[in-house]
């Protein structure tokens, strides 16, 4: 059995370029493009102006986040660190987590199960440049 996007799942299609998905504004200074997804994956990339916050919160969705360039301040579950391009954070379901931009950079979360909450359409969408 096949859907419309031509991979079978109910989600995006198999390929997603970049310039195809839009930019959502989330906070000041902060923005995100859900990429591929499934019901029971997702992966989101999302960019950071330096001194932005990703506001401590929790979810029931597992997340890891690959920090693709900059540094940040990382929290997870009250415990603090500083991680760069090229490491990473794991968040279980509920716990407790948040970012702080030490400079410009970006993240790509990725969650299990997708986050629905993602695919509504969104107050504030911006172009790819802006």
């Amino acid at each position: 059995m096949s859907n419309s996007n031509g991979n079978g799942t109910g989600g995006s299609g198999a390929f997603v370029g970049g310039g195809e998905a839009s930019w959502e504004i989330t906070g000041e200074g902060v923005r995100r493009k859900v990429l591929g997804h499934g019901p029971d994956l997702m992966m989101v990339l999302v960019e950071f102006r330096a001194g932005a916050v990703g506001a401590v919160h929790n979810h029931p969705h597992r997340q890891v986040t690959y920090v693709a360039a900059g540094r940040f301040d990382v929290e997870v579950g009250g415990a603090h660190r500083v991680l760069g391009a090229g490491d990473c954070f794991f968040a279980a379901a509920h716990v407790p987590h948040g970012v702080r931009a030490l400079e410009a950079g970006a993240l790509v979360d990725v969650f299990t199960p997708a986050r629905a909450d993602f695919l509504k359409a969104p107050s504030t969408r911006k172009g790819e440049g802006e």
